[in-house]
């Protein structure tokens, strides 16, 4: 964490704005306009993802207990992400990769489950953020055969704008106060889309823009209000300022640097065991990672609330395997950039490596919380911005 005091930083920021607003002539209420955060159009929403869909096998999510929620609700937090991958609410047969035509098998009984969750957290006072995050034809994560390529072909695209028609439908009168929607977690363009380690990059912007505006324009179609959210390009990191011009917030993410958030990844990284621990600040493959590098990183995305584009971290957190004093210095910076700045946040889930509870970290002493395992010092940070 940046040890420089930070009313020391506040002082030279304002002593700069200050004698570049006399070189320019300003007046006082210039200066005060010049040194003005841009207002977020965004809620502030700070929460959680919760984990119960995001398996193509339902059964295999991380199930929440309700318990979880009305904890998050009294320890100040207003949100929640629900990460869905689609096949876990669709009737196929599992037993071979899913087909194009199998795609839009809506199964009643596996939706009523997801409705359950959202109807539990707003009992609980949780704005939900509804995301596909396997879509058809599209996940950051492998694992299972997409049939398609979201990204170049129009078939996947129109399968993708059914399940947004069919959630739009679903929850059409649920007050966008309550329920956005996240259109896609993290694109990413793969070489080979099933190949986890497949190289790959941002998907080219004419490209995410076609499938962003078409899916807008879906859910528009049945709910002009409903709120909607596009993640950021690359994996959810980089800022999209051509999409700017349509009627979607975007979503960042608090993982930068990975070798910090990721650290010993197995999914991110052939050979975890080898690397060595990170330090913050620090260096990592001879290059400098502080505080100064994470505004850097966040510049893209404070340029688009000037814009007049709302910003929210829809995803952040740390992997149990950095070491906690680490994670714990870096992630208060990360927080403290995304609070000046009017941004809120959703840690990647409450309850599981990456969580305040149950992280199965071996280098803290846990509290017990009604026989659960909670880190409270993580706690204790994250309820500083709650």
């Amino acid at each position: 964490m940046n040890t420089e005091p930070k009313n020391r930083r506040d002082f030279i920021k304002k002593t700069a704005l200050a004698t570049s607003a006399l070189g320019l002539g300003l007046s006082g209420a210039s200066l005060a306009q010049l040194s003005k955060k841009p207002k977020n159009k965004l809620p502030k929403w700070r929460g959680f993802n919760l984990l119960d869909f995001f398996s193509p096998e339902m059964e295999r999510g991380r199930k929440n207990k309700e318990e979880y929620l009305k904890w998050m609700a009294d320890w100040g937090f207003d949100f929640v992400r629900i990460p869905i991958s689609y096949p876990s609410y669709l009737n196929f047969d599992r037993s071979k990769p899913i087909r194009p035509d199998e795609v839009l098998n809506f199964d009643e009984e596996r939706l009523a489950e997801i409705d359950r969750l959202v109807d539990l957290s707003h009992k609980y006072g949780l704005h939900v953020s509804l995301n596909l995050h396997r879509a058809p034809g599209f996940c950051i994560n492998a694992g299972f055969i997409e049939p398609y390529n979201l990204w170049e072909d129009e078939e996947a695209l129109q399968a993708f704008c059914a399940h947004w028609e069919m959630w739009s439908k679903r929850y059409k009168n649920i007050s966008s106060k309550k329920l956005s929607f996240d259109l896609v977690n993290e694109p990413y363009k793969r070489q080979d889309p099933n190949d986890q380690h497949s190289p790959g990059g941002p998907v080219p912007v004419e490209e995410y823009r076609k499938v962003a505006k078409a899916a807008l324009a879906t859910i528009k179609g049945v709910n002009k209000k409903r709120l909607v959210i596009a993640d950021g390009n690359g994996g959810g990191g980089i800022a999209v300022p051509e999409l700017a011009d349509l009627d979607l917030s975007q979503s960042c993410r608090g993982y930068f640097p990975m070798h910090i958030s990721h650290h010993k990844a197995s999914w991110v990284y052939k050979d975890p065991d080898a690397l060595p621990d990170p330090a913050w600040p620090g260096e990592h493959n001879t290059n400098y990672y502080g505080r100064e590098q994470l505004e850097k990183h966040y510049a893209p995305w404070i340029a688009l609330l000037k814009q007049g584009v709302g910003v929210h971290c829809g995803e952040c957190g740390c992997y149990n395997k950095t070491p906690h004093k680490v994670f714990l210095a870096w992630f208060g910076d990360v927080l403290d950039i995304l609070h000046e700045n009017g941004i809120g946040f959703g840690i990647w889930e409450f309850s599981g490596t990456f969580g305040v509870l149950n992280s199965g970290r071996t280098d803290i002493a846990y509290e017990d919380w009604y026989g659960e395992k909670l880190d409270r010092a993580m706690l204790n940070l994250l309820m500083k911005y709650a």
